[in-house]
């Protein structure tokens, strides 16, 4: 579906940027890629990894309506990745946070309308799910405001759509780089928030795997989430330094013990399909979908009410074998 067609990333220069370019490159024939981003310098070192005829790179932050706006012209689809995504950082930060995460998500909407792009996913977290930080609150909002937009756009062609997932495995700023680094320079022990404490795992590739897979599921109005394993901190420090102790050091500021993605009051409003759930719009639209079955023809069925999923009762746990194979391919 990408071929001869043109691509927008926001936040394009990130982990995740880097490798759905890489995919759409490899897999497809896209006319053209924009990488849309205000590092400069990451934009420079990108242009000399990817040294392809479709590739364009604009500068700009997602708080710039106008700026968005010329870079959506000609646009048939795009993957809303820019975001401020660090918990503390966001505590300390709040306005910033909001700017970026909230005000650029409506941003994102207005020159998608103005410029009839045909879809748009919205990259999510697992902490907009009951938000007890704000991050997680700014994404909560940011995901209503890219689903009611179906309902701003009517009979007009532009759909959206949102991908919620956990934690990246290896993604910058990441609790896996973090450690190998603490590792590498001789610790004598690793930091762990809370011996309890879980959380879902997904790789890059499979991130942007469901990323791409949604934009062929998609009608308009989904939350889309994979159903993905989870891990124990403690079994991920085990599986990278098996002979170092850890200490405990206490939540910090925002922090959750375990990992939501669908809470029980969105059970009302969840589909369960064969690798993944949607939850659905819980406003009606001006166009009505049935969304118990898919774009491409697959079916879901509800789940049950007061149905939770968490990483703390997720059924897949991973090992800290499968981890330490896991790690050992990002």
């Amino acid at each position: 579906m990408f071929n001869n067609r043109s691509v927008l990333v926001t936040g394009g220069t990130g982990s995740f940027g880097h490798k759905i370019i890489r995919m759409l490159l490899d897999r497809y024939k896209p006319r053209r890629i924009i990488v849309f981003s205000r590092d400069e310098l990451k934009q420079f070192d990108m242009q000399q990894e990817f040294d392809h005829t479709c590739m364009r790179f604009f500068l700009g932050d997602v708080r710039d309506r106008e700026r968005l706006m010329q870079a959506m012209r000609d646009v048939d689809f795009v993957v809303h990745a820019a975001a401020l995504k660090q918990v503390p950082a966001a505590e300390y930060n709040p306005t910033e946070c909001i700017r970026t995460n909230v005000n650029g998500a409506e941003n994102v909407i207005h020159a998608a309308l103005a410029n009839g792009v045909e879809k748009v996913i919205a990259l999510s977290t697992d902490k907009a799910a009951s938000p007890v930080n704000l991050y997680g609150a700014t994404k909560l909002v940011s995901d209503k405001l890219f689903v009611a937009a179906n309902n701003i756009s009517g009979n007009h062609p532009t759909r959206f759509a949102v991908v919620r997932y956990g934690n990246v495995v290896g993604s910058r700023g990441s609790v896996v780089p973090f450690f190998r680094k603490l590792i590498s320079n001789g610790a004598t022990e690793l930091p762990i928030t809370d011996k309890r404490m879980t959380r879902f795992w997904i790789t890059l590739q499979k991130g942007v795997d469901f990323v791409i897979d949604s934009f062929g599921r998609m009608v308009g109005g989904e939350l889309f989430i994979p159903k993905i394993p989870s891990v124990r901190i403690v079994d991920l420090a085990t599986s990278m330094a098996p002979k170092l102790p850890y200490q405990i050091i206490g939540i910090r500021p925002g922090e959750k013990l375990h990992e939501l993605m669908i809470s029980r009051d969105d059970s009302l409003h969840t589909l369960e399909f064969t690798d993944h759930y949607v939850i659905t719009p819980s406003i009606r639209f001006i166009v009505q979908n049935d969304y118990r079955v898919n774009a491409r023809g697959e079916q879901g069925l509800p789940v049950p009410e007061g149905f939770k999923y968490s990483s703390e009762n997720n059924p897949h746990f991973l090992t800290a074998t499968e981890i330490a194979i896991l790690n050992s391919n990002t």
